[in-house]
């Protein structure tokens, strides 16, 4: 996952062919010039927030051809189509017919002001031509319709009003794309405890995109046993310098801990995981390994995705929010209501970002295993507070085949270390009661599991859900 490439668009503009030569003489040019005018424009404005693939204004079939093999070749993640004026029917619905399935909005781009006041002036006429969208917008829509093809919408206004909604659309029709291409990652398998869970691996491929690889334990110890343990001191020196350590930790175990987290990356790394799904409290990793590495990710600038219990429904809201938020994204479990203060307190142990700037991180101990019976016990973790500001939040799980989204909005409140073995914060709902809030979201059949980021990214999610016919709430 590349958090910095812009979403590519495909741009298509419909011009009339019998239009382009009218005008010439006048002020303002023909048709044809005034046409090439507003593309620039147009894509001044895109390529503000996408790359555009665009050749120029289709006035034929055998343009209208062009764009779709171009499109196709370049593999843009959305379509923009836009009728410049009125325009012959003959591009757009060989267009449509000729298209893969992809991402399609149809725009009618409204002019700001307009300056018509006697089209007995030849160059009046024109512009009066010109600035038929509407017409062209009408028309097209008919077809558009008829056509009925998935993953297609329609919006009309100004500059201005269109390009924050083609930016959205644009960006979760990028995020399909990179879910077309993740790779997952469960290690080991689905978590026995947690079967509300559990996913179809082939429902997942088919509707979203992602394949799924089963790693294994014996890989990561294999990885351990053949890691260099000065690399690993290098690490656990380099961390012991960056964060505070707990007087009570014990670095023979944080080396065990860092190396074992360095091999099961390491692991994933050469099977080109995007997404790592972590099932933590399997006892076969802890019978092999001694513990669960407590250090992912090791590098800051990691893009690779860890979380914990095996949830790939936990995972993929991870995923997807650590996308669109373009920062890492955190993975939570609401442990109970503060009723008296109006507070959700929730974290997770195991596996969480936790280079995160103004996070708040502690090398300690894992209390929560430190008197068990494996060989590592209390292996010490980062011990993260989540940074404050507005979270979006999102569950992700599987009913009867579908995907399903619940999103919300957030505010993650500054907080001190107070959970121990649990990355954690505060939170408050951005609108009502902790109480209010759970009980729209249990409404919808969930499991405890969600991801977190920076920022309001609920419209882009909602657009995503619509593009991969996902179930949707959203809470606000």
């Amino acid at each position: 996952m590349n958090l910095s490439e812009k979403p590519k668009i495909g741009l298509l503009l419909i011009g009339a062919e019998r239009f382009q030569p009218l005008g010439e003489g006048t002020k303002e040019g023909t048709y044809k010039e005034r046409k090439a005018l507003e593309t620039g424009k147009y894509l001044k404005r895109l390529e503000e927030f996408a790359t555009v693939v665009f050749d120029e204004p289709v006035y034929s079939r055998e343009a209208a051809q062009h764009a779709v093999d171009r499109f196709f070749a370049e593999k843009v993640d959305c379509v923009v189509a836009s009728f410049m004026s009125w325009a012959e029917d003959f591009a757009w619905i060989r267009f449509l017919r000729e298209l893969p399935p992809m991402p399609l909005m149809l725009v009618s781009f409204v002019r700001d002001s307009l300056s018509i006041t006697d089209t007995n002036d030849e160059n009046q006429f024109v512009d009066f031509l010109s600035a038929g969208a509407l017409v062209g917008f009408q028309e097209a829509s008919g077809s558009f319709r008829r056509f009925n093809r998935p993953m297609s919408e329609m919006l009309i206004g100004t500059l201005d009003q269109t390009m924050p909604k083609i930016r959205t659309f644009a960006r979760a029709a990028k995020a399909r794309s990179v879910l077309r291409k993740t790779k997952l990652g469960l290690l080991a398998c689905y978590n026995e405890a947690m079967w509300a869970t559990y996913v179809d691996p082939y429902n997942i491929f088919m509707k979203i995109g992602p394949e799924i690889h089963f790693l294994s334990v014996a890989e990561v110890v294999d990885e351990i046993e053949h890691t260099d343990d000065a690399l690993i001191q290098g690490i656990v020196d380099r961390l012991a310098k960056q964060y505070p350590v707990y007087p009570n930790v014990d670095f023979a175990k944080f080396h065990a801990s860092v190396k074992a987290t360095y091999a099961m990356e390491q692991v994933a790394k050469k099977n080109g995981i995007d997404l790592l799904v972590l099932n933590d409290i399997d006892t076969v990793l802890f019978r092999y390994v001694g513990l669960r590495p407590g250090f992912a990710p090791l590098d800051p600038n990691e893009e690779m995705v860890t979380v914990p219990e095996g949830d790939i429904g936990g995972g993929l809201a991870t995923y997807i929010l650590q996308f669109f938020g373009g920062s890492p994204a955190n993975f939570i479990e609401p442990f109970y209501l503060d009723h008296e203060n109006g507070l959700i307190v929730a974290g997770h142990a195991g596996p969480n970002h936790y280079h995160s700037g103004d996070g708040n991180t502690i090398i300690a101990r894992d209390e929560r295993f430190a008197k068990s019976q494996w060989k590592h016990a209390g292996a010490p973790f980062a011990w993260h507070v989540f940074p404050a500001g507005l979270k979006t939040m999102l569950h992700m799980s599987e009913k009867d085949g579908r995907m399903k989204m619940v999103c919300t909005l957030v505010e993650c409140l500054p907080t001190k270390h107070y959970l121990a073995s649990y990355s954690h914060a505060n939170f408050k709902p951005v609108h009502g009661t902790p109480e209010e809030l759970f009980q729209k979201i249990c409404e919808n059949g969930v499991t405890q599991h969600y991801g977190i980021v920076d920022g309001d990214h609920l419209d882009e999610l909602e657009e995503l859900a619509k593009l991969c016919d996902f179930d949707f709430c959203r809470i606000d």
